[in-house]
C-alpha cells in the first residue's frame, strides 16, 4: 500500500524481489544500487541469518519522478529464497506495490522457480493481494550460464498475466534496470488512477 506523506510531499511505493534462493534478487539490488546516483539513494541495509550468507533482504530508496507535485520514492525490498523463511517472505511483502519475480534460468533450477512463484501467489492472496492485477514483472536471470532452460519454455511455465518479461544477467546489469522500470511504469499508472 503506498504511503503519502504530505510533510516532505512525497509517495512511497515498495517494490519487492521475490524468487528462488540464489536467483540473483540480492545481485539485481546491488547493481541499482551501485549504479545510483549517492544523492539519490538511501543506505543499503542487509540482514543475514545464522543459516546462510544468502539468506537476507536490502532496502534501498531510490526516486524516480513526481506525480501531482509529489517525489515518487521507490523502496526495493529482497526476500530470502529459501522456503524455510516463509514467514519473513510474508512480513516482507505487507504493503507491496509491486512485484519482480527473478527466476533462475538454469534448467536444474525450474522447479525451484515454480515452487518459489506458488508460494509469492499464497503470500500475497494472505495479504489480500492478487498476482493477476499487481504490478508485476518477471525476470529470467543468469541467461549467461550454460544449461539454461529457453525463454519460451520459461514463459510457457512462469508466465502468469503476459507481463513485461525480461532476459537478464544481473552481475553485468543486463536487464535489470530494464525490469525496475517495468513494474515502476506500472505502480504509477496505478497511482494515477487514484
Amino acid at each position: 500500500m503506498t504511503f503519502i506523506n504530505y510533510a516532505t510531499r512525497e509517495i512511497n511505493c515498495k517494490i519487492v524481489y521475490y524468487g528462488p534462493g540464489l536467483g540473483g534478487k540480492t545481485t539485481n539490488l546491488q547493481f541499482i544500487y551501485n549504479k545510483t546516483s549517492p544523492d539519490a539513494k538511501g543506505k543499503m541495509i542487509s540482514l543475514a541469518t545464522e543459516a546462510d550468507r544468502t539468506l537476507f533482504f536490502d532496502f534501498l530508496p531510490l526516486d524516480l519522478g513526481s506525480i501531482r507535485g509529489f517525489t515518487t520514492r521507490f523502496h526495493l525490498y529482497t526476500v530470502p529464497g529459501q522456503v524455510f523463511y516463509d514467514a519473513s517472505r510474508k512480513l516482507i511483502l505487507k504493503g507491496v506495490d509491486g512485484v519482480v519475480f527473478v527466476a533462475d534460468s538454469q534448467v536444474e533450477r525450474m522447479e525451484a522457480n515454480i515452487e518459489s512463484i506458488r508460494n509469492l501467489e499464497e503470500n500475497l492472496r494472505d495479504h489480500g493481494f492478487d498476482l493477476t492485477t499487481i504490478p508485476y514483472a518477471l525476470q529470467f536471470n543468469k541467461r549467461d550460464l550454460p544449461e539454461v532452460a529457453t525463454v519460451d519454455e520459461m514463459y510457457r511455465v512462469l508466465n502468469f498475466k503476459r507481463e513485461p518479461t525480461f532476459e537478464a544477467v544481473a552481475t553485468t546489469g543486463i536487464g535489470v534496470f530494464e525490469t525496475l522500470k517495468a513494474v515502476a511504469k506500472q505502480i504509477l499508472v496505478e497511482l494515477r488512477k487514484k
